[in-house]
């Protein structure tokens, strides 16, 4: 499994997404670069880099009392950077295999999902408020649906 322990490469404008799998799960990781990169071509975002890691319930456990305060898994973090650097996106994938599950599509549907979500969270989205989520799910959907399934 080692070849899926780091992941990095460049995308446009010699601009990096570096992608971490902490987990024993075999993730598709062009899937989640291939996404990325449509996200920052779409929303106009050349030249920012953007981190992504994927880790197991434990540890987005103790980021999320850390950071939230709330002591409970979740299954996307987003930390936004400064500068050319948009921030870091920490994604769960016990918990996607596991919303994938109770969703009507699958794994792949339910990992890009949660990728947008968290990326329009280092856009500054929010969805603490009713309003807040139902513009995330709408610009969410939005982008599946005219950049990802087209």
């Amino acid at each position: 499994m080692a070849e899926f322990a780091n992941y990095k490469f460049l995308i446009t404008n010699y601009k990096m997404v570096e992608i971490n799998n902490k987990t024993r799960s075999k993730i598709d990781l062009g899937l989640v670069r291939k996404t990325t990169e449509k996200f920052l071509k779409y929303y106009k975002l050349k030249g920012k880099e953007v981190s992504i890691a994927f880790v197991g319930d434990k540890t987005i456990k103790k980021l999320n009392k850390k950071y939230r305060g709330k002591d409970n898994v979740t299954d996307v973090l987003a930390f936004v950077g400064e500068n050319n650097y948009l921030g870091e996106i920490v994604i769960d994938y016990a918990q996607i295999k596991r919303q994938a599950k109770r969703f009507s599509g699958g794994v792949k549907e339910e990992l890009i999902f949660i990728l947008v979500h968290g990326l329009l969270h280092l856009l500054g989205y929010e969805d603490e408020t009713e309003r807040g989520k139902k513009k995330m799910e709408r610009l969410g959907e939005e982008f599946i649906n005219n950049v990802i399934r087209n």
